[in-house]
């Protein structure tokens, strides 16, 4: 039977299709049979009819107590399913496939427009950054730190003059006027690497400086540390081990600023003797020197371009130096002498000096975008009053965010955060962050989740006051961000 014949075959695992006709000729068949025993005279003939009866309700259905109306509609998918062909089943497993080959090809275009739309954005940054117009708005989520989660790391004798922290965020390098260099964990607070310091008389026993260290800078790719001092020398070091590698000679007097252009390992130096030198590290070799300060140098920054910028001490001018073009830039704006500097992004920078301005600049104006007077006040007594020395800057790299330190003769010295409006054409004060002596340098961290000042009893370029109650330390400074902020640009 043909029925019967799909039941086996279904209970092998492999369904057969029957054909069209002889599946209705099998049912004609069958109706003829049942009536047949139906009109059969007698006992034995109802008792045929009846075993019959109940056979074929056996074979045709797979519940004991279905409904007729469930059996008639499993009937009619039977032979549904009994009368599809071939080409039926074929067209009906194409158009599945081709459901979820669209579906697939929805949800891949989906993920490549989130990826897209994520290098759009890093793209987009990274045009920003290169025409120096890339502002991160992240000033006014920063929330003033709790001054005990505020770290404190001890291990020069005297002040710390300089640091720098690795572009991993992980470690920071110290250097003081005691000739000591001080590689530390930031995790741990830990000393991983001491480089002495010697007397002054035993530079060739001496493997290290045997002078004040005024200034230092690392490379982007952690490579090389520089570090320049008062002996008018200028000594590179592994940063991983802190092996000595090798010196550069050439300035006339104290090396006062050190920095790397960003992604390469060209190295520019600015000394007391007035003069920018360009050097490369890699090759151990000098290229040029530019000249144009009228008073010694006090600071220098850089970022990817191939300048640099420089504070001039009481000359008063701040200068962008193009090394390709072998020209300079000169702005002015500050009344006293200019100690500090640092670049905010390829278009902008920020500087300090001694009558307690800061300015920020930008590089097509010579006059400030943003001057603020007493930036942090001033101190003494009615009628001799004195502002607040701006010792130290530091800006948030492509950010709103700036950071300076203030030092006078007395204990009280502070931290204090600004934000940069819009346009980097006005600063308005965050918060305080007060500390004891003399605040000779500042760092953000890249990620900027933490700012480092170095303090001590005196300042970095002199010894004109000496604050006792002061500790010669670095100070890890917590910054934490609203919860549920987000940076935008």
């Amino acid at each position: 039977m043909a029925a019967a014949a799909a039941a086996a075959a279904a209970a092998g695992g492999r369904k057969r299709k029957a054909p069209r006709g002889a599946a209705a000729a099998g049912r004609r068949r069958q109706r003829q049979q049942q009536q047949q025993r139906a009109a059969a005279p007698g006992a034995e003939g109802k008792a045929r009819a009846a075993a019959g009866w109940h056979r074929d309700e056996e074979v045709s259905s797979d519940s004991e107590a279905e409904s007729p109306a469930a059996g008639g509609r499993r009937r009619r998918e039977e032979e549904d399913e009994v009368e599809e062909t071939p080409q039926e089943k074929k067209l009906r497993l194409a158009k599945l496939y081709l459901e979820q080959l669209r579906q697939y090809e929805e949800e891949k275009a989906e993920e490549e427009a989130f990826a897209d739309d994520l290098i759009g954005d890093r793209l987009k940054e990274d045009v920003l950054e290169q025409k120096g117009r890339l502002q991160r708005l992240v000033a006014k989520d920063v929330q003033p730190p709790d001054p005990a989660s505020i770290r404190v790391l001890r291990g020069h004798q005297l002040p710390i003059t300089c640091l720098v922290i690795s572009p991993d965020d992980k470690f920071i390098f110290s250097a003081a006027k005691d000739g000591f260099i001080i590689k530390w964990e930031v995790e741990s607070g830990k000393r991983l690497c001491v480089v002495p310091g010697g007397k002054k008389g035993t530079e060739e026993q001496q493997v290290g400086h045997t002078a004040h260290i005024l200034c230092m800078a690392i490379s982007s790719d952690s490579k090389y540390l520089a570090t320049g001092d008062r002996n008018k020398l200028i000594m590179i070091w592994e940063a991983a081990t802190c092996k000595h590698l090798y010196k550069f000679t050439g300035h006339r007097d104290a090396v006062s600023g050190l920095s790397f252009q960003k992604g390469t390992h060209q190295l520019y130096s600015a000394s007391h003797d007035r003069s920018v030198k360009v050097w490369n590290v890699a090759e151990n070799a000098y290229i040029e020197t530019l000249f144009g300060h009228q008073d010694v140098i006090t600071g220098l920054d850089s970022l990817s371009r191939e300048c640099c910028v420089t504070s001039g001490g009481r000359d008063g001018t701040v200068r962008v130096w193009k090394i390709p073009e072998e020209s300079q830039l000169v702005f002015y704006g500050h009344q006293g002498s200019i100690d500090c500097i640092q670049l905010i992004n390829e278009e902008h920078m920020v500087s300090g000096a001694d009558d307690g301005s800061i300015a920020l600049w930008g590089l097509t104006k010579k006059k400030p975008l943003a001057l603020v007077r007493q930036a942090h006040g001033t101190h003494g007594s009615q009628g001799l009053q004195q502002p607040y020395w701006i010792s130290a800057v530091a800006a948030l790299h492509n950010s709103d965010l700036v950071a300076t330190g203030a030092s006078c003769c007395s204990h009280s010295a502070s931290v204090r955060l600004w934000k940069c409006g819009e346009g980097f054409r006005k600063l308005e004060p965050l918060f305080d962050i007060p500390l004891v002596g003399f605040v000779n340098s500042l760092k953000f961290s890249a990620a900027g989740d933490f700012l480092v000042a170095g303090l001590g009893q005196e300042h970095r370029l002199g010894r004109w006051w000496r604050i006792k109650e002061a500790k010669n330390s670095i100070c890890i400074i917590p910054l934490k961000q609203r919860a549920g902020t987000a940076d935008s640009s």
